[in-house]
């Protein structure tokens, strides 16, 4: 089965690998398009602790059923198309046993702490799967990413009556900015590339500060009265926005920590109790977020084509992630299509 694979750091190629086996339990999926995260970005980089090479990347996973076990559900029946939840859920640790699966202590996600779905087939158990033959293939691939900064959204319990602040403009930050657009909130988005404002507006978005050249602290104070952002949504993952959240935030307000500080963060303590701050980590996204980002990109097509900033073919796979590296400023997501090719 021809495959993608992170051999080492910084080598990508492709690969040869044994087809998926199929027992009667799990269903083969014919894999149509892959979104690449972040998280596929830091394993090319050797920044990401949680994989081990050779890997083969992709979570963000849109495709085909094409076989299905004996014993899998007559409505995953051959041909449906269908969308990949790439956790996994013990169903026995502390987070499971409370319903937030997202959080497993044990989770393995496809493309990271397991190979993913940057190849022609994959085996999938039906529960880790949401039929839907409305969204076009590459929207299909979007889901995931923008689930995760919908569960961002919901672990602030954002409403119509906040201000929201978006730290980055990356595809999970761009997953809450329309989470918490689709809320009725105020978002305010805090991005360093000038080259995304203007999908930024297309998005619905008024207010895009790039803290290299603005004084946000300012800025924010002008725009909320004095008070600060009711939320603060940081998806960058760098010790100065771990802070500047905290800073940023109102009295009595919200941070949600969904970007990953791959370095120790020092705070001043006192804000926490001063302010009386509520402090969030969130983590992957739930069943009833994709099924949330599902209905809105249903009902709202073009915000998916802006998203979407380039497809790259399959046979040109092995330099996307050096291509990405090159524009990432600028792009908000790339995929890789598979559907269209001769991947056998």
């Amino acid at each position: 089965m021809h495959s993608l694979v992170v051999d080492k750091v910084g080598a990508v190629s492709f690969a040869e690998l044994p087809e998926p086996l199929l027992d009667d339990e799990h269903l083969l999926l014919k894999v149509s398009h892959v979104g690449l995260c972040g998280s596929d970005l830091n394993t090319f980089r050797g920044t990401n602790p949680l994989v081990s090479y050779p890997r083969v990347p992709g979570h963000e996973i849109g495709g085909t059923i094409i076989e299905r076990g004996a014993n899998v559900p007559i409505e995953f029946g051959v041909g449906k198309q269908a969308i990949v939840i790439p956790y996994t859920e013990c169903g026995a640790c502390s987070a499971c046993k409370v319903g937030r699966t997202n959080a497993c202590q044990f989770n393995k996600t496809l493309g990271v702490q397991q190979d993913g779905g940057m190849c022609s087939r994959i085996s999938v158990h039906p529960d880790r799967i949401i039929l839907n033959e409305t969204l076009p293939l590459p929207h299909k691939s979007l889901v995931e990413p923008l689930s995760v900064g919908f569960h961002a959204v919901k672990r602030g319990a954002v409403t119509k009556e906040d201000t929201v602040i978006v730290q980055g403009a990356g595809a999970i930050g761009v997953g809450a900015v329309i989470g918490a657009l689709a809320r009725g909130a105020k978002v305010i988005v805090l991005e360093v590339s000038d080259a995304k404002k203007n999908d930024l507006a297309k998005l619905g978005v008024n207010t895009v500060l790039n803290p290299k050249t603005h004084d946000i602290a300012r800025e924010v104070n002008a725009l909320t009265d004095g008070h600060g952002a009711d939320v603060v949504i940081e998806a960058v993952g760098l010790a100065d926005t771990f802070r500047s959240a905290v800073d940023l935030v109102c009295f009595a307000g919200r941070v949600v920590y969904v970007g990953y500080a791959k370095d120790e963060v020092s705070y001043n303590t006192s804000l926490f109790n001063l302010k009386e701050l509520d402090i969030r980590g969130s983590r992957n996204s739930t069943r009833k977020d994709f099924l949330a980002v599902i209905t809105f990109l249903e009902a709202h097509p073009q915000v998916a084509e802006i998203i979407i900033s380039k497809i790259v073919p399959w046979a040109e796979a092995d330099q996307a992630f050096v291509y990405w590296e090159s524009v990432r400023d600028s792009m908000f997501k790339i995929m890789v299509e598979l559907e269209s090719s001769d991947v056998s």
